[in-house]
């Protein structure tokens, strides 16, 4: 699912991308009319004993950094520890963040890998709009084909995972 927003200000990065996913954010910001990134993510759940870095969100942060992006362009914006709507929390913890700070945003777009971009961006939506316009970029997956997922066990297992929790997220969750 992408449907970006041509003018947003803004690129919101879900920290727990893989760095090719993240390399694809660079390049859409690059490209685009951004003033800042923003990275997303929750704790760390392997590792984090031998790393500097606690969250995918500084994970990210720090390898947008690495990749040449300006230190002043780019914001880590941790989510707490939950055990469930991770996706929520992300999204909830930026709308917090972002009415803590000085930035008067018109429109964002939120950048996340393949299928799952449809549930991130839903979830932005409800907790922005009508305030801030939030687009969606997903960055192409590695792992298989999206052409033909069927052919792909991790295609199958990604397409029915990411389903129940787009329908989770739609029409259970009632807080999202």
């Amino acid at each position: 699912m992408t449907s970006p927003i041509k003018s947003a200000e803004v690129l919101v990065v879900e920290g727990w991308l893989p760095d090719y996913a993240i390399q694809q954010a660079l390049t859409e910001f690059k490209n685009g009319s951004y003033r800042l990134v923003i990275t997303t993510g929750g704790s760390i759940e392997k590792g984090n004993y031998l790393s500097e870095y606690k969250n995918f969100a500084e994970v990210s942060a720090a390898t947008f950094k690495k990749l040449g992006l300006e230190s002043e362009k780019v914001v880590a914006v941790p989510t707490p520890v939950v055990i469930k709507d991770r996706s929520y929390a992300s999204a909830a913890e930026f709308n917090r963040w972002l009415s803590d700070s000085n930035l008067n945003l018109q429109s964002i777009n939120v950048f996340s890998l393949d299928v799952h971009t449809r549930r991130s961006w839903l979830l932005f939506k409800k907790l922005l709009t009508p305030n801030i316009k939030v687009g969606a970029i997903a960055a192409k997956t590695q792992d298989y084909d999206p052409d033909k997922w069927w052919d792909y066990s991790q295609g199958v297992r990604t397409i029915i995972d990411e389903g129940i929790a787009y329908i989770y997220a739609r029409f259970l969750n009632w807080k999202a």
